[in-house]
């Protein structure tokens, strides 16, 4: 394997983030599992891993880390870089999601979703890319959705909405944060419907009156949405594979990382449309003179 790695992983208290963060730890690399409230309501999931690192002499660990709250953020950065002396890998994974009528949604709804799902990562990169920086090293994983370019169903609108934004921010930051020797990855989900909390946990519109007033015309259809992807999603995949390909990401050399990958065993069409989409954007870039950006775990 590669060399061992200090890892921060954001939204880790489970699906993606939990499984990842334990796949990186058991690959050999020191993991801080960002979470809320690990005094409070997570205090199990902390106290899971502490389990995990002492029984089977893992480097993970539970750190507080609401990534809605800068100062809570710069002061879990602090500590593991006080710990550590350096960062190698930030994992944004953070995420929520909302089901329903996009216009039952409040403003204030789609701010929140663009708060948790797109501002967090800025906070996380206002405390972690200094460090980085520094180091002229690094890695930034982003955790995406297969929805912001394959074929995704309606009555999502808000959190896909987010996601597309995430996506456009990563993209300039990769571009930015090249000449400082830090690489970027995107890794792209498909819709996998158990393994994570995603449509467990999800939020729902505020204005219900608005909301019953697609009822009659859209009901049978929104109840019948989570079968159809069940349906499509094949058999004998799960969640974990997420987590895998992150830590091959991880464990490939610097410099041959790709920008790109999808984890999508329904291939609702992103993957195809990335292609498209990742190779007329170096082509621009190349245009106007500034394809050094594209850095060098760029094969396009």
């Amino acid at each position: 394997m590669s060399e061992p790695k200090v890892i921060v992983i954001t939204g880790a208290s489970s699906g993606f983030g939990n499984l990842t963060a334990r796949r990186l730890a058991r690959a050999g690399h020191t993991v801080y599992a960002g979470m809320r409230a690990i005094t409070g309501r997570n205090a199990d999931k902390a106290a899971q891993l502490d389990q995990l690192a002492a029984s089977e002499g893992l480097s993970i660990q539970g750190i507080e880390m609401d990534v809605q709250d800068q100062a809570s953020i710069d002061a879990a950065v602090a500590d593991i870089h006080g710990q550590r002396q350096r960062i190698d890998v930030l994992i944004h994974n953070a995420g929520h999601m909302v089901l329903g009528p996009a216009e039952a949604f409040t403003p204030e709804q789609i701010a929140a979703q663009y708060d948790v799902n797109v501002v967090s990562t800025q906070r996380v990169n206002r405390a972690v890319l200094p460090i980085m920086r520094a180091q002229r090293s690094g890695l930034v994983i982003w955790i995406g959705s297969s929805s912001t370019r394959g074929g995704h169903p309606p009555f999502l609108a808000p959190y896909f909405a987010a996601k597309a934004g995430m996506d456009a921010l990563a993209e300039s930051y990769a571009a930015e944060l090249a000449k400082f020797g830090v690489e970027t990855s995107i890794v792209v989900p498909g819709a996998y419907t158990s393994g994570t909390n995603h449509f467990a946990h999800s939020g729902a519109p505020d204005d219900h009156a608005r909301a019953s007033e697609y009822d009659e015309l859209y009901g049978q259809l929104r109840e019948n949405m989570a079968g159809s992807l069940a349906a499509i999603f094949p058999e004998g995949h799960e969640a974990g594979e997420v987590a895998d390909e992150i830590a091959s990401v991880i464990g490939l050399p610097d410099g041959q990382r790709p920008f790109r990958v999808h984890v999508d065993p329904s291939k609702d069409g992103s993957e195809v449309v990335s292609a498209v989409y990742d190779r007329i954007r170096a082509e621009f870039y190349r245009r106007i003179g500034i394809e050094e950006l594209l850095g060098e775990n760029s094969s396009l």
